[in-house]
């Protein structure tokens, strides 16, 4: 089947309504039973495999047919770049944290910030340890515990602190070079690390400059109080800031992430903390802890190509080309789309990984920047994963505050996240504001920026 002879056809969306409706049913059901973390008791693997036994069925021609259609989207070279990358994330996230990494940068963050600023103090040690590590839900489970036990001790406001807490991690997680979310974007838009970063950087910025301002004005302890002697060690923290610097400057990432590995590695053999047998064994634990989206992935890679050869694609590009008036109004659209699956799934990754494709079709529709639309991408799903109370960070951070915490009254406190979106939206009309930090018009032709 070619491309050209494509009708469009709004029934070949219905595996993905089908993924979503089962996800979000089986969470919602879960919910009202009362089982914590209800929205992720469902497998989102099992959700996807039934969604492809439905594409499958209702699709006409022979399973062969459907079946070489479905693996020439799940081994596509942007899907099969995305999987590797994200089994080296995980390899190195293990094996830095289980050489003392994330003990390290919190406690360093803890002691050199003065006692009277910890509350933005919580949100910096959350966004650097995030960008660094590339996982939120890490990072609000080494913060939280550390950032509760302030809270009793200097009287500060619990529900400011974890929006703080929450902020940090997501803001982080959105910049991050090894984030799945950023992998996600950047593969799915066919752009490179470096550039998306740039990209996002100019919005989440000055976001993040007065979110820092708001929490020091807003954010003092009632009462001050001196930290206890907190260990850490600089060696430590050198494999994160040598992953950071490796990917700002444009080493490939699949570089980055090996060296990474390998400093991390050979930082804990050298201290103790690790064997070649435990470093063995924690590069795996890393790869495990990828299975689920990778194997998500996989099967959406799939899926995306059966709905692009049976017309899905070009009928929902023909429908939002109807609401669409421009450039701007396809941009917030792009944001809107993201936005509406995170709510659907309560997952930042597999929402870019549902829209990436349709946001790459309407970014060539209506000349809009890869770049631009990639960080559209990370930035609407990481805004509204921090909106919804069964969110994973969420229940993360009731679970760990004992209950103690009303998850509508942090998301009154996501000052950040409130902020992030107005800057992004500010973006869509006013281009300079990003467009500073992104080098060249981008050919649609070469697929490459030009000089």
């Amino acid at each position: 089947m070619k491309n050209k002879d494509v009708k469009a056809s709004g029934i070949a969306l219905i595996p993905f309504l089908v993924f979503i409706a089962t996800y979000l049913g089986a969470g919602a059901i879960m919910q009202a039973k009362g089982v914590e973390f209800a929205f992720y008791q469902f497998p989102s693997v099992v959700a996807v495999f039934i969604a492809m036994i439905t594409a499958f069925f209702i699709f006409k021609g022979t399973i062969d047919e459907k079946f070489e259609i479905f693996a020439k989207g799940a081994g596509n070279l942007d899907i099969m770049c995305m999987l590797m990358i994200f089994l080296l994330a995980g390899g190195f996230s293990a094996v830095a944290s289980a050489m003392g990494g994330v003990d390290s940068t919190v406690n360093l963050g803890l002691s050199v910030i003065p006692a009277q600023y910890i509350t933005a103090g919580v949100f910096v040690i959350s966004a650097f340890l995030s960008f660094a590590t590339g996982t939120s839900m890490g990072t609000v489970g080494a913060v939280v515990p550390v950032a509760l036990g302030l809270v009793d001790k200097a009287g500060l406001n619990m529900s400011l602190v974890m929006g703080a807490c929450l902020c940090g991690a997501l803001f982080g997680d959105n910049l991050s070079m090894i984030s799945d979310t950023t992998i996600s974007a950047t593969r799915t838009q066919n752009v490179e690390l470096k550039d998306k970063f740039r990209s996002n950087f100019g919005i989440a910025f000055p976001a993040a400059i007065i979110t820092i301002v708001l929490l020091l004005v807003f954010g003092a302890p009632e009462t001050v109080v001196q930290m206890d002697s907190l260990d850490y060690s600089l060696v430590k923290v050198l494999p994160y800031l040598i992953v950071v610097v490796c990917a700002l400057i444009g080493i490939n990432v699949f570089c980055v992430l090996l060296l990474g590995i390998v400093s991390a590695g050979a930082i804990g053999i050298v201290c103790g903390d690790l064997t070649f047998l435990s470093l063995a064994q924690n590069i795996w634990t890393g790869f495990q802890g990828m299975i689920e989206v990778f194997l998500l992935s996989m099967f959406i890679g799939g899926i995306a190509e059966l709905t692009k050869q049976y017309g899905g694609i070009k009928w929902l590009l023909e429908k939002i080309s109807k609401m669409f008036k421009g450039k701007k109004s396809a941009q917030l659209g792009v944001s809107i789309l993201t936005g509406l699956c995170d709510v659907a799934t309560a997952n930042n990754t597999i929402s870019i990984i549902i829209s990436g494709k349709i946001a790459n079709d309407v970014s060539r529709e209506y000349d809009i920047d890869p770049r631009k639309t990639a960080s559209i991408l990370d930035i609407s799903s990481c805004v509204m994963q921090g909106m919804l109370p069964y969110s994973a960070q969420f229940l993360t951070i009731v679970s760990l505050t004992g209950g103690r915490v009303n998850p509508m009254g942090v998301i009154g406190h996501n000052w950040y996240l409130f902020l992030l979106a107005f800057f992004m939206i500010v973006s869509f009309f006013v281009p300079k504001m990003d467009s500073l930090l992104i080098k060249g018009k981008w050919n649609w032709d070469t697929n490459k920026a030009e000089k």
